[in-house]
């Protein structure tokens, strides 16, 4: 018979072992018995209300102090709200504990698997009944989620290699939530611990885009809390350019990762940091961080996300990441990586004399060296124009900001009650489909003839071409008559000699090794485009009505959804945007280099083509328009147009044959790039009002009465 030392010791040993906790599916029985919220329950545990819908659904476990709070919570509820008359029983303790090792994502069949509806929104997976969940407390509990997959996502075979999915978001809890409702334990208290993890144990990563590309290093997000649990400040002040904002050299966490033996590179530790030691044989050694309380992403390109819930930033980035790809920075700095990754600079190739494999160039790419542009191409303070003493003008190839003058309104036009604005969808994308571009350095023609197929630069006066005053010259970006000589890409003097002019150049830089290097962004990003309207309600079959109708609603159908599709389309316009980076900063000097001429794609002829394309592409919409219907364009922001309207939709005043189908040449609705869709109506007085102050009805129909800037 046992003593009652014994007896004691047992009990003794009972009182150490952790706190156990009744099954995920008893514990929201029990809180729902209780009439209390996640929310509530959240507040009161001080963490997040995703954290409790992990508890609840066995995704992942308290830990100490919550532990213990959240058992002793739980048992008083037993006690008051017990099964069927008898008291809730709780799980019984585990005889061995949860081996440490690496979570795989488990699937779930059956009734659970299928009880979300298609389309669920931004609510955690569909609750595991208790009997499929393990008795015992799991060390880490990922789980895929039961959320169906969003609309037309292009879901590519897993990798082995990355189980996990591209990147997580990581919590002050240590819970590190990825795509698909999977949730992973992270041990880490050190910068340097986060990277081993991520490297070593995470399953993070993604393949790579082409298969002579490199594959994209795995993100991890930290939120506020996060941050400072890694020894990171919550905020960083004293900078007035938020590209400037790093820690300085002798912060505490940089010699921690410069004593692991990590680098930075050189934009150091900011919003967006990147950790990596060399390349060892094929294997690359980097981890993208990105500090979601230093503005890592930027409200404008991810509107709302960061006030999302760790798991709901998880989806936001994930589905971007396979539609698109791993952030690595702005969405500015993921366009322009994605040009890379989808043509990677060099090739394996096998050596003839030696047998050996050696890195090549790759046919269709822009190479792995910088190329200087041609002095018309180039930017007033390079180093092309400085030090040649360049002074014959440069291309002006940008976006329409016209509005028509207000004499050269009608008064028909005046009496009608609405201005309605019509807004290109990625106007930019679209005029990169199938372009030919330049891919070598530019050779120098004097007098040559002008070829429509050939990329360049020309030097040609188009001042003596007479158009409709009533719409914008297709060869300004005000829309002014050019007043002599200027430079122009290939695309505007091709639209002149498309109206009907003989044009003669006066000079030329033009490329002779070209191709059509955006087309596979181009489709890639045309995929994301379409596949996440889509996943807001907005497909390609629907009708002009049913189009208009499902615009008017896709935003609040998943707030998650339509921050994907604001990223895509700052994707778009910042991609371009960087071809062209200038300088930055307050000691930069005229003549001096900066960072961004080192990249192979800082290229501003492309630039140059896609815009000079998007813009011939609006004036050949709005000439057609005129043709078709006898309506002239009030104002032009570049992809966006308004139209004095005698409805207050669209369906009012496009064109349409006696079948009803749209009129082809002129403006159509339709959720692809190119095509058009709602941008705001407000009446024919405010738009009139507007322009005779000078300024531009196109950029302010959208939003709402705010008070407009007199000095736009």
């Amino acid at each position: 018979m046992a003593s009652e030392e014994e007896l004691f010791a047992n009990i003794d040993a009972l009182l150490e072992e952790e706190p156990q906790l009744p099954p995920p599916a008893e514990r929201a029985r029990l809180r729902e018995a209780a009439g209390i919220t996640q929310a509530r329950l959240a507040s009161a545990l001080k963490t997040t209300t995703q954290s409790v819908k992990n508890w609840e659904n066995g995704r992942s476990e308290p830990r100490t102090p919550r532990l213990e709070a959240y058992q002793r919570l739980l048992k008083g509820w037993a006690a008051k709200y017990p099964v069927h008359g008898f008291p809730a029983a709780t799980a019984e303790p585990s005889s061995t504990a949860a081996p440490a090792v690496v979570p795989q994502p488990v699937t779930s069949t059956g009734p659970a698997a299928s009880a979300a509806a298609p389309g669920a929104g931004t609510a955690a997976p569909a609750r595991l009944p208790a009997a499929a969940t393990a008795p015992e407390r799991p060390a880490a509990r990922p789980a895929v989620s039961r959320r169906p997959a969003a609309g037309k996502a292009a879901r590519p075979a897993a990798d082995p290699r990355f189980p996990h999915g591209p990147l997580a978001v990581l919590d002050g809890d240590g819970c590190a939530y990825g795509v698909d409702g999977i949730v992973l334990d992270c041990p880490a208290t050190t910068v340097p611990e986060l990277v081993e993890w991520t490297l070593r144990e995470s399953g993070l990563g993604a393949p790579r885009l082409h298969r002579h590309g490199k594959d994209s290093d795995p993100l991890i997000v930290l939120t506020a809390a996060a941050a400072v649990k890694l020894g990171l400040p919550e905020r960083l002040e004293g900078h007035e350019q938020r590209r400037s904002l790093r820690l300085p050299e002798d912060h505490p966490v940089v010699r921690q990762v410069t004593r692991a033996k990590w680098r930075l590179t050189r934009r150091g530790f900011g919003p967006w940091a990147r950790i990596y030691r060399k390349v060892q044989g094929r294997e690359r050694q980097c981890v993208q961080l990105a500090v979601l309380s230093w503005d890592a992403l930027d409200e404008r390109s991810w509107p709302g996300v960061s006030g999302m819930e760790p798991a709901e930033i998880a989806r936001v980035l994930g589905v971007y990441a396979r539609r698109v790809i791993t952030p690595r920075g702005s969405t500015a700095v993921s366009g322009l990586e994605l040009m890379t990754a989808l043509r990677p600079p060099t090739r394996p190739e096998r050596d003839e004399e030696s047998g050996n494999w050696v890195s090549a160039h790759n046919p269709g790419s822009l190479g792995t060296e910088p190329m200087d542009p041609a002095p018309p191409e180039a930017t007033p303070e390079h180093p092309v124009v400085v030090n040649s003493g360049w002074s014959g003008g440069f291309l002006d190839e940008e976006a329409y900001q016209w509005v028509r003058p207000v004499d050269l309104l009608t008064d028909e036009e005046c009496m009608l009650p609405y201005a309605v604005g019509l807004d290109l969808n990625t106007a930019f994308l679209a005029a990169a489909s199938r372009l030919v571009v330049g891919l070598s350095a530019p050779d120098h023609f004097h007098a040559p003839r002008f070829n429509p197929k050939i990329p360049g630069s020309w030097l040609v006066d188009l001042s003596g071409i007479e158009l409709d005053p009533r719409l914008p010259s297709p060869f300004t970006p005000d829309g002014a008559r050019p007043t002599g000589p200027a430079w122009y890409q290939t695309h505007t003097v091709a639209y002149a000699q498309e109206l009907g002019y003989d044009v003669h150049p006066i000079e030329a830089y033009l490329r002779r090794e070209t191709g059509a290097y955006l087309d596979p962004w181009h489709e890639r990003l045309k995929n994301a485009y379409v596949d996440t309207l889509a996943d807001l309600g907005v497909t390609r079959d629907l009708s002009d009505t049913e189009f208009l109708a499902a615009m008017e609603r896709h935003k609040q159908a998943d707030p998650a959804m339509a921050a994907v599709l604001a990223a895509v389309k700052a994707t778009v316009k910042g991609g371009i945007g960087k071809l062209r980076e200038r300088p930055q900063g307050r000691t930069y000097k005229d003549g001096d280099r900066w960072p961004a001429l080192e990249r192979p794609t800082w290229r501003p002829d492309i630039r140059a083509a896609v815009i000079s394309r998007a813009r011939v592409n609006m004036h050949r919409k709005l000439a057609n328009m005129a043709k078709m219907t006898g309506r002239y364009p009030l104002a032009v922001l570049s992809d966006c147009v308004v139209y004095p309207s005698p409805g207050d939709s669209p369906l009012a005043f496009l064109p349409y044959a006696a079948s009803g189908k749209p009129q082809p040449g002129g403006f159509r609705l339709g959720p692809t790039p190119g095509l058009a869709k709602p941008e705001g109506v407000r009446s024919m007085l405010w738009a009139v009002d507007l322009m005779e102050k000078g300024l531009n009805p196109a950029r302010h129909i959208k939003g709402g009465d705010a008070v407009l800037d007199e000095g736009e």
